[in-house]
């Protein structure tokens, strides 16, 4: 994938008015200096989405969603990076000439456009069919509207139908001028072998006489089809799928997730099933957050998917047991992606579409909200009520619900699941404590222990124990290696930080601590000098380039009062080196650019420092009450915040002082030693607190 040059980045993310971008979506209305609409991304009825078109930031001060213009498309799209840029580009006209490809690299790009468009191509062909062809209408349109879908859920789903004919599509395509291999490489068309496997020359379409269902991937392109037969042949097999492809896999592809994400996302949970007709059938009921899995067992790349948008998944469970018991297996894998599970269990015999169909939306919508049940319990009730009377199947179902909860990355959620489980098999929960501990720490189990043994077992104290604080799949010591990147991914972060972006983001140190290192590093901090730090690194981000004296700016006067490094807060340190390295390149730190940087911690922090929730009031300055103002006085603004951080140090060192004076054996050398080191230190302090005007020097 070919790199969109940084020079043109930048100059998109300068073009694009976030007020205009935002306003696609949500209607705006000013107050202050920002505008204000109800967040795109969570249900609320008093808006707390702030857009501020001044430093071109949006930020939610309900679900905490925060960031730039790039990072809003993101969000409200679901698309990658590049795409976002994209999306921007043509918005405002701006032509994108990529990096040059390699022959290579324009050899793959063009194949996999080639079978982006005949996939194209083909669900146009089919959904003309099923609405103007006197076979489609009569035999695919008649079916889907037996099933009670209407012409708006047909037309967005795009659905379709394939004559019951040999070569149609194949013919269709040739005629407009599709090279025949590209049929081949979706799977449209079947080549047909001799018995030896070689090719005969023949082809014929691989979907005939189907009701077809176009699967598209996030950004609405279609990458396969799911068809199905309506002749009542028990040698044909009732749903076709298209197979693999460069542009089609099926384990990072949820049915129905491109009409589904922006109602999931303000929803804020994910409806999942497993069938087409299930998804349309609720869709069309007002139930628009719904997904499926399409038949295939749920995967790592389908879970990763529904997290983008929601945290919270309800699996809508057919009332059949054969059925349950294959889909206990793929919702431990949701468990495990850190998501909040919810069940609802349907009436034997029923699924979701025929229960909306037989008793309506509304009854439908009361009962899966009456019904729903967290999946640890619905697990538990259900495994001991078919273990009821023999002990045997009892101890294996009491195994198979800990293997459930080991893989809950809550460690509060995990204890509650333990008590909850107790109660309902009727044991001891000291019992399942220690079964439990013995099952993390086996080998292969889903959740092994790494921390110190201890007498009295994991429970209490080992990471990865039933309330530990690390879930048994983020133990920072016991982590599986990162996935390798896709070349999208791969691009998108070299298109800034180069192999450092790309070591950042699969979780290494780049030179800076890790993920829990980092937080742990934190937590010793005290609190007042992580809130003095922040205030330094807010001035530094915001006002770099305004002037404190003449020809002396911001950026230089704070660099010139600080050491170096002088921040400890790990990412304040980080953010703190990026805007020095800026500055050595000739530059100011621009937050409009810092905020889309591709890693999420640093553009939360950079849209935290830039936005505020309230304003003063304009009423006040009509009254004639001073306020300060650090954009007016900048040079007092930075004057404070350096004095308030090294007070806070100079507070730190005399703790620390204070602490080694009260070590035993200290001889009179050492204590006559640190009392002048305390002496000093609390007379440097008085003179900061004077200065600061918090205290009275003395001889004033």
């Amino acid at each position: 994938m070919a790199r969109i040059p940084k020079e043109l980045v930048d100059h998109i993310i300068q073009t694009a008015d976030i007020v205009e971008v935002v306003g696609d979506f949500v209607q705006l209305k000013r107050k202050g200096q920002n505008l204000w609409a109800p967040c795109p991304f969570h249900n609320e009825k008093s808006p707390s989405f702030s857009v501020n078109p001044a430093k071109s930031l949006y930020k939610c001060f309900g679900c905490g969603k925060a960031g730039g213009v790039v990072q809003f498309v993101m969000d409200v799209e679901g698309t990658s990076y590049v795409e976002a840029l994209k999306y921007l580009a043509k918005k405002y006209a701006i032509e994108i000439q990529e990096e040059e490809k390699t022959p290579q690299q324009q050899l793959e790009q063009n194949e996999r456009d080639s079978q982006f468009i005949v996939s194209d191509f083909a669900k146009n062909h089919y959904h003309r069919l099923l609405l103007n062809s006197e076979e489609g209408m009569s035999i695919g349109y008649g079916y889907l509207k037996e099933r009670g879908l209407n012409l708006s859920t047909i037309q967005t789903f795009e659905l379709g139908y394939s004559l019951d004919a040999w070569d149609d599509l194949m013919k269709a395509a040739e005629t407009a001028g599709f090279d025949k291999k590209y049929l081949e490489k979706t799977g449209l068309t079947v080549i047909r072998t001799d018995d030896q496997g070689k090719d005969t020359g023949r082809r014929y379409d691989r979907f005939r006489g189907r009701v077809m269902f176009p699967i598209h991937n996030i950004s609405g392109r279609v990458v396969g089809f799911g068809a199905r037969t309506l002749k009542r042949d028990d040698k044909m097999a009732k749903y076709l799928n298209s197979p693999e492809s460069e542009i089609y896999h099926k384990s990072d592809v949820l049915y129905g997730l491109f009409q589904a994400r922006q109602a999931i996302r303000t929803q804020e949970v994910c409806y999942l099933v497993e069938g087409y007709l299930d998804v349309l059938s609720l869709y069309q009921g007002g139930i628009k957050n719904v997904v499926a899995s399409s038949g295939t067992s749920l995967t790592e790349g389908q879970i990763r998917l529904i997290k983008r948008y929601s945290d919270n998944v309800t699996v809508l469970y057919d009332g059949d047991a054969a059925g349950i018991k294959a889909s206990l297996r793929g919702t431990d894998l949701l468990l495990e992606g850190g998501l909040n599970v919810r069940v609802v269990l349907f009436p034997d015999g029923d699924d979701p579409d025929s229960y909306i169909r037989k008793v309506g939306d509304q009854r439908f919508t009361e009962y899966i909200e009456t019904k729903s049940q967290d999946f640890i319990s619905f697990k538990t009730t259900l495994v001991a009520r078919e273990a009821s009377g023999d002990p045997v199947k009892k101890a294996e179902a009491i195994r198979d619900v800990l293997h459930s909860i080991a893989k809950v990355p809550d460690a509060i959620k995990r204890q509650v699941f333990l008590q909850q489980t107790s109660g309902i098999f009727g044991i001891d929960e000291q019992v399942l404590i220690t079964e439990y501990n013995k099952l993390v720490k086996s080998p292969g189990a889903a959740a092994k222990p790494s921390g110190p043994p201890d007498n009295r077992g994991n429970y209490g104290n080992g990471a990865g124990s039933a309330n530990s604080g690390f879930p048994p799949s983020s133990n920072p010591r016991s982590a599986p290696s990162p996935r390798p990147m896709t070349d999208e991914e791969e691009a998108e972060m070299l298109m800034y930080g180069g192999a450092e972006a790309a070591a950042a983001l699969q979780g290494m140190s780049a030179g800076f601590p890790s993920g829990a290192a980092q937080k742990e590093e934190e937590e010793d901090l005290p609190d007042m000098l992580k809130v003095c730090e922040r205030e330094v690194l807010r001035l530094l981000v915001l006002y770099a380039p305004r002037e404190v004296e003449e020809e002396i700016s911001v950026a230089a006067y704070l660099l010139g009062q600080l050491d170096e490094a002088p921040l400890k807060t790990p990412l304040f340190a980080e953010m703190w080196e990026i805007c020095r390295q800026e500055l050595l390149a000739g530059r100011f730190p621009d937050a409009r650019l810092l905020a889309q940087n591709e890693r999420e911690d640093i553009r939360q922090l950079i849209t935290d420092l830039a936005t505020e929730r309230y304003e003063i009031s304009p009423n006040w300055r009509t009254k004639e009450i001073y306020v300060f103002n650090e954009v007016d006085l900048p040079k007092l603004a930075c004057d404070n915040a350096v004095l308030r951080l090294n007070k806070v140090h100079v507070q730190r060192e005399l703790d620390r002082a204070m602490d080694r004076l009260r070590l035993p054996g200290l001889d009179d050398v050492e204590m006559f030693e640190i009392l002048g080191n305390i002496k000093n230190l609390k007379l440097l302090d008085n003179q900061l607190a004077g200065m600061l005007g918090t205290v009275i020097p003395r001889g004033t």
